[in-house]
């Protein structure tokens, strides 16, 4: 099965606010976030690592 990384935001900025929002709005954890959407949550940390945020499983959320 493809992942949906590629379906998610291109810019850092835009993808730390997708996420941002989607771990405040609708899950409790990036596992659930990632297995919900599809998303390899590998990627999606080194993508964000790279862009100097990282997630913080206690705020759920990338800082």
């Amino acid at each position: 099965m493809k992942d949906n990384n590629s379906n998610l935001p291109q810019d850092p900025m835009m993808l730390l606010s997708f996420v941002n929002m989607k771990l405040r709005d609708e899950f409790t954890s990036l596992d659930e976030l990632c297995a919900t959407l599809n998303i390899n949550r590998k990627n999606l940390e080194e993508t964000l690592f790279k862009a100097g945020f990282e997630y913080n499983s206690e705020g759920n959320k990338f800082w």
